[in-house]
This record gives structure tokens, C-alpha cells and sequence, in this order.
């Protein structure tokens, strides 16, 4: 079930919408796909590249799935995985601006009626904590019998996430809050839930309304289970079964969003301008307050922050996604305004990190200049 956990083979690198309109092909996009998956099992893979805060190449290439002639196409939808994150905290931070909600607030108080539920430790927890994943609350649930039914769940989606938190929240922290930055999904399940609870609407819809359709995300599906003239996704060398090889759609703030790579790069261009007085979703403050690392962490909000990344110089904003049958990661440069966008319909057991992680490598280098090297003390 541990699907979503985070990617951190990312960060072992280190040591409005007509912005991301698809451009005609110039074939570094198309040559380095081709020599990515040229001795991988992948079936597909897409990337995007960004340059001052514009989309200047995209392409994909492969096919839809196994077995099949189908190409993958540039318009396709591919899984996010936790990529999605970053969306879920833009759906918070917009309720933050609005007043809705506060930064600070414990959560027993935004929770109350799971405050007499849940370990004293997570009484005191607040949204920046969630959403750094500074919590102290494990990445998922540890009872997999009690997990496994909410596949075939068919409650309301956000009574659902109230039944997975009363299991959760009675857990045992897995550290201190505020302190070192724990990766876990619950943290999102959690702020989603609060979400709902002030909103009176479901998480699902919300990310259509505060993100998707202000950006013109017109793309963007939040079903698991592509249809027939979609990717689908891989795992074990075999079509996966999203339904049970997946997660289960109660899961979808802590990631599992589909769209294609155009709609992706809107929401990233947004967080670029963001840094530039320009974003349409958040206050200007409210954008750097997602993209700063909290405490003495990697963690900004839905974010990795980080210095650099293969060698070049940052700040960096990065994120990797998987739920095992799809790989996906971004890394933004929000001084530059430059990106890459990867993405494979294939998971880590058919080598679509690898190969997704090749490609970003190959981009990172003409996005960014090179790490100073710091001269040798006297």
C-alpha cells in the first residue's frame, strides 16, 4: 500500500494559463526520450522543458501500453503521483488568504471532533507543520487490514478520510512536530480534512475550483482508472490494475492527480510567477512562504527546497510521484524561471524512475549554471 511514499532518489541529486500553450517540437525533447528508453522497459515517457516562465519544448514518446500499437500522444493524461501535493497545499494556502483559515491553529481545535481520538502530541499540530511534513505522523496507515477496505468504500469521499484519520491520528508519532521533516502522506489527508470541514466541500471538488479551473487545468481528472484511449499505467512488466495496484481515491490530496503535460506545466509556471509579483492563485507572501524550507529541513510546503540539484546551482523546487505504475518529478528554478517536467507510464519495478531521473538529469545542466566550487582554504 506504501505507494506514495516520497521519492528521495530525487533529492540524492543534490550533494496565467496561455504561458504553457505546447510549442512546435525543436527535437531536444523528442532525442532525449528516445535515448532514454531506448534500453528501458518503459512503455512511454513525456517531458516539458520551461525557460523564462515559458514552455519552449515538449514531447513524448512511446506507446500507451503494453502490447498495443497505440503512440502516447502529447495531449495524454499521465499520473502524478505526489507531484499532486503541491496542488493540495495551493488549495489550502488560497483558504489561508481568503481568511478561512490560519497558519497557526492547533488541531484539536480545526479537528475537534477527532480531538478526543487522537495522541496529545498531535493536539498542537498546525497547517505549516502538515504541510511540511513536520507532523510527527506516520507516513501511512500501519494496519493494512484496516486499509484495505477503503478500496471498495463507497461513502462520501470526505467521510472516508474521517475514518482513515481516527486510524491514523491514534498512532503513535513517529518524532517529535516541528522538528526533522518525516515524509507522510497522512499530513495531507489530514489538512484536506480540514479543508472540507470549514469549506462544507469535498477536497475533490475543491481542487477544481481553487486550482484547476482558475488556471484553466482543463485537463486535470482525479479518477485513478484511465480510460481506453489513455496511458495506462505499468508495473512488473504488466498493465497495472489501478484499482488494486493504485490507491484508493480517498488517497487523492496526498497525490494521484491526472493531466497532461501542458495543464502540469500551467500550475508550475504559476509558482515561478508567484516568486515574481505575477502568480494568479496566492499572495505574493503566500508563494514564498510555500517555497521556503521549514526549520532546519529540505521541506518547504508541498515542496523540496533545496540549494541545488545535480551539480546546479539553485534555490530548488523539486518533487517526485509514484504510486508504483507512473513516475513523475519536477524541478523549478524560480529565479530563472526555467523547469523540467518527466514523466513515464511505468513505475520504479520497470525502471521508470531510472529513466525519468536520466532525462532530468540531461536537462538540468543547460537550465542552471554549474555549482561555484568553494576555493580551498589557505
Amino acid at each position: 500500500m506504501n505507494r506514495l511514499v516520497p521519492l528521495l532518489c530525487l533529492f540524492a541529486l543534490i550533494a496565467p494559463a496561455a504561458a504553457a500553450q505546447i510549442p512546435e517540437p525543436r527535437g531536444e525533447a523528442q532525442a532525449l526520450l528516445s535515448g532514454a528508453m531506448a534500453d528501458s522497459a518503459v512503455p512511454a515517457m513525456g517531458l516539458l522543458i520551461i525557460r523564462d516562465g515559458q514552455v519552449v519544448d515538449t514531447a513524448v514518446h512511446g506507446v500507451r501500453a503494453l502490447g498495443a500499437p497505440d503512440p502516447v500522444q502529447i495531449t495524454d493524461r499521465w499520473n502524478l503521483g505526489s507531484d499532486g501535493k503541491a496542488m493540495t497545499v495551493t488549495v489550502i494556502a488560497r483558504l489561508v488568504d481568503r481568511g478561512l483559515l490560519d497558519w497557526s491553529t492547533p488541531l484539536a481545535e480545526m479537528l475537534p471532533d477527532l480531538a478526543a481520538g487522537m495522541r496529545p502530541k498531535y493536539r498542537s499540530v498546525t497547517l505549516l507543520d502538515l504541510l511540511s511534513h513536520r507532523a510527527g505522523l506516520p507516513a501511512n496507515i500501519s494496519d493494512l487490514e484496516a486499509f484495505w477496505p477503503f478500496f471498495d468504500d463507497d461513502r462520501p469521499l470526505p467521510q472516508q478520510r474521517l475514518a482513515y484519520l481516527r486510524l491514523t491520528l491514534a498512532e503513535a508519532p513517529v518524532g517529535p512536530a516541528r522538528a526533522d521533516s518525516v515524509y507522510s502522506n497522512t499530513d495531507l489527508i489530514v489538512a484536506a480534512a480540514i479543508a472540507e470541514r470549514v469549506t462544507e466541500t469535498a477536497f475533490e471538488q475543491l481542487l477544481q475550483d481553487e486550482v484547476f479551473g482558475p488556471l484553466g487545468m482543463d485537463s486535470a481528472r482525479l479518477d485513478q482508472t484511465p480510460g481506453a484511449d489513455e496511458p495506462r499505467g505499468h508495473v512488473d512488466g504488466r498493465i497495472a490494475d489501478q484499482a488494486r495496484d493504485g490507491n484508493p481515491a480517498m488517497l487523492i490530496p496526498a497525490g494521484g492527480v491526472r493531466m497532461s503535460l501542458a495543464d502540469w506545466a500551467r500550475f508550475c509556471i504559476d509558482q515561478i510567477r508567484g516568486e515574481h509579483g505575477e502568480g494568479v492563485l496566492l499572495q505574493d507572501a503566500t508563494y514564498r512562504l510555500m517555497h521556503t524550507a521549514q526549520g532546519e529541513t529540505a521541506s518547504g510546503l508541498g515542496w523540496g527546497v533545496v540549494p541545488r540539484i545535480a551539480g546546479r546551482a539553485g534555490p530548488v523546487l523539486t518533487h517526485a510521484g509514484s504510486d508504483g505504475n507512473w513516475y513523475a518529478l519536477v524541478a523549478l528554478f524560480p529565479g530563472s524561471g526555467n523547469g523540467v517536467l518527466v514523466t513515464a507510464n511505468a513505475g520504479e519495478s520497470m525502471g521508470g524512475d531510472a529513466a525519468a531521473l536520466g532525462v532530468a538529469r540531461a536537462v538540468l545542466v543547460t537550465l542552471a549554471p554549474p555549482v561555484a566550487e568553494t576555493p580551498a582554504t589557505p
